[in-house]
Formats: structure tokens, sequence, C-alpha cells
């Protein structure tokens, strides 16, 4: 009987890798399959052509809602611009990261390529793309503009154009000095980006100065993407709310403004049972000595995960500080008898995290501390119910309430009181629970 069934399974099994092996050389021998293009792709794809009226301009800024189609179709008309008008010359390609823009945009940009009869070197190890065609080759590198060190990664190039993937995730300064390396006669620039703040350097700066700037400026919202049916969008507009909607969705520079949370309901997501049967449990922690010590516990069971027991510390209110042996000790009675997958941690509270270590009882990693993109991750799985809290985690509950942005501000950034248990949430959510529902989310 075993061997049956092991037969059977090796049979399925090489079922599976003939199909794929199948499909792969089906799409190597096709090639990208394009859908059709919207009009508003179609002036991205041929601005710069000789009979355009406007081909003189000197860049193209294309910014909008997400899955609107407009990376795409950008990424493939810079290289095709580049391709159709200069030979043998460096051009530049950047993204918040390498690895992101490998993944965002190289990898679909190198089979619209190779479709239309490119060919495509990728030299990995120098972040260099060699495209050549006929007599023409010319030479695209790759950047990452994260931070401020960013800039010194560009210094001394000389390019013919530049293309930016997600510029309003990238320092200024790294733009700046991008664009400055384009002084080949003729070169031009690309832009695409979310809108953010409309207080956002590039909103100011490039987008509100187009015209002065000699910049085309084209919206996309997700009907300019005639690949997406109605279904998929539907889905895109469920998933958020408040001012992610507004930028992610309608596409507009916004600020953000009122409740961080404001789709959290006490009747809908506050749970009165504890969840059961084979579970994954997580704490997550917010340090404090003076403020407030903050942690949750946490249970998943594939599906969907709930907030069952927290500890809130404020030696302010109880009038005593303690030290990083009675946290851990406050975390162990937390935990209980309970199996922790791990215990994430405010990456800056290094004493703590060593106190951890020390016992060797929980394995412990830093939290990925993106504060926006965290508490969108957070803001999608509360509206997707893919969270809830027990209705004995009171602090929790009670923060949901009082977690607000700083409107005065107006940068995206949230008044720092009443959020300690809103930060180890985000720490959950944005470092675990983001990667487990990744199929869902």
């Amino acid at each position: 009987m075993t061997n049956s069934i092991d037969q059977r399974i090796e049979n399925v099994r090489k079922g599976i890798m003939k199909r794929a092996s199948a499909m792969k050389e089906k799409v190597k021998k096709q090639g990208f399959a394009f859908k059709p293009f919207s009009v508003k792709q179609k002036q991205v794809l041929t601005w710069w052509c000789p009979n355009s009226p406007v081909k003189d301009k000197d860049g193209i800024i294309a910014d909008g809602a997400i899955r609107s189609g407009k990376t795409l179709c950008m990424s493939l008309s810079y290289v095709l611009w580049a391709m159709e008008s200069f030979n043998q010359q460096n051009f530049g390609m950047a993204g918040k990261t390498i690895g992101s823009f490998r993944r965002n945009v190289l990898f679909w940009l190198k089979m619209m390529l190779a479709s239309r009869g490119y060919s495509v070197v990728d030299h990995r190890s120098d972040n260099l793309i060699v495209v050549s065609k006929g007599t023409t080759t010319n030479y695209f590198y790759i950047f990452g503009g994260k931070d401020e060190r960013s800039q010194d990664l560009i210094q001394g190039i000389t390019l013919a154009g530049m293309f930016f993937d997600e510029v309003a995730l990238m320092p200024e300064s790294f733009v700046n000095q991008a664009t400055g390396r384009c002084s080949v006669t003729g070169s031009k620039f690309w832009f695409n980006c979310n809108p953010d703040n409309p207080r956002h350097w590039f909103k100011v700066n490039w987008v509100d100065k187009c015209k002065e700037k000699n910049i085309i400026y084209l919206h996309f919202t997700m009907d300019d993407n005639l690949s997406l049916s109605e279904k998929i969008k539907e889905r895109y507009r469920s998933m958020y709310v408040g001012v992610f909607f507004k930028r992610y969705i309608l596409g507009l520079w916004c600020v953000a403004e009122g409740l961080v949370y404001s789709m959290f309901s006490e009747e809908r997501h506050v749970k009165k049972e504890h969840m059961t049967g084979a579970l994954t449990y997580v704490v997550s922690v917010d340090y404090g000595t003076v403020n407030p010590f903050s942690a949750g516990l946490w249970a998943f069971d594939g599906w969907h995960s709930q907030r069952e027991a927290e500890v809130y510390y404020n030696s302010r209110e109880v009038g005593k500080r303690v030290d990083d042996e009675e946290y851990y000790k406050m975390l162990k009675k937390l935990i209980g008898n309970r199996r922790v997958e791990c215990i994430i941690v405010d990456p800056s509270a290094t004493s703590f995290i060593e106190v951890i270590k020390k016992y060797n009882e929980y394995s412990v990693m830093g939290a990925n501390n993106d504060v926006l993109d965290g508490i969108r991750v957070v803001t999608t799985m509360l509206n997707k119910d893919m969270i809830s809290v027990h209705e004995d985690c009171e602090d929790n509950i009670k923060e949901y309430g009082l977690y607000v942005w700083d409107e005065e501000k107006g940068d995206d950034v949230v008044i720092k009181e009443n959020d300690h248990s809103m930060d180890d949430t985000r720490y959950y959510c944005y470092t675990f629970l983001r990667r487990r529902l990744r199929w869902r989310y």
C-alpha cells in the first residue's frame, strides 16, 4: 500500500515538473504578452517621438493610484527612447533599493524588451544592464536611493537620462545629484510615484513646478490600467481607508488627519473569546523606561491573528521605575507555559534584547520600524479583519481611540502620546504577520 502511494506521489511530481517545463518553454518562445495600452499609457510611450508635439519637453512625471500601469509603460518608454536617441551612452535607473527595483521594474522590463527583439545582458555584480539591438548598444546602471548617503553612489558618472521609480520614497539630495549627472545633450528625466503628503519635496519642487521645469505631468488612476478587471479593482479599493485610500486608490496628494486607525471598531475587532486550535504565539514589545513598556501576546492560526493578552507598565503612573530584569519577568509571566516562536522588540532597546538573549529561553528579533509603511499594513489588516483584540487588552483598545495624526506638522507623523501599544502592534503586523499573510495581504 505504501509503495502504491509513493508511486502516485512520484507520478504527480513528474507531471507537475513536466507542465512547469512546458510552460517555461512557452513563455520563452512567446516573450511578454502585452495587454492593450490605455490613452495615458500611450502618451507615456510616445511623448518623445519625433512627431510628438511635446517632444522637446525635458522629462515626464507620472503619479497616481497603485496598480494603474504607470511603472510598466514608464520603464519601457524610457529604454525605447534611449535606444532610439543614443548609442554607446550611460543611463541611470533608480528605485528605493536596488532589490526593490529589480523585483518591481527590471523583472518585467527585461521580458518586455526581449519580446521586442532587444538583447538584454544583466551584469548583476555591477548592477549594469547592457541593452543592444542591431548596431545600437547602451548601458543602464541601477541605483538605490534609500537615504541621504545614496547621493554618494552616483557622483562622478555622466548620464544621458535618468529614470526614478517611486521617487517620492527617495531623499531629495539623491534625486538632485542624479538629475545633475544628466549633462549629455538631449538628456531627459522619467519620474513615477504614488502620492504622499502635499508638502512633500517632490510635490512642491517638481509636480507643482512642472511647467517651469518643462516637464510633462500625467495623473493615473486604476482605470488607466486596462489589464485590471473590475473584481481586482474592487479588491484594492477594499484594502485601504482614510489617507491611504485617498493616496493609493484616488491618487491624491493629501494630508493625514484625525485618528490613525479610524476603521477600528470595538464591535467588530474586540472579541470575548480566546483563539483555540493549533496556534503560533509571538510577543511584540515596545520598550520604555520613563515612557510606558508595552508587550502583546499574539496568537496566529494561519488565517487570523488575535492579541490575546498584554503587559502595559507605566512607570510614571506607578511611581516606580524597573530595570530590564523586571521587564523580562513580566514577559515570562505573560507567556506562561506557551511555546513562543519569537519575541519582536523595538530595535533601539539593545539592553533589553541582550537580557532576553542572556537567558536563552526565547528567540528574539529586532522589529522593522518603518512607521508609515507599518501603519499602512496595520490599516489593511484591520480593514480586512485579519487581526482582532481580546477584550482583556484594555490598554491596546484604549490607544486605538487616542492614536492620531499630528495635523499641525502635516508631514505624516503621529503625535507621540498614547502610542506604545500601537507601536508594538505595528511591530508585530509589519515584522511577522505581513510575511505570513503575504498571499492574502
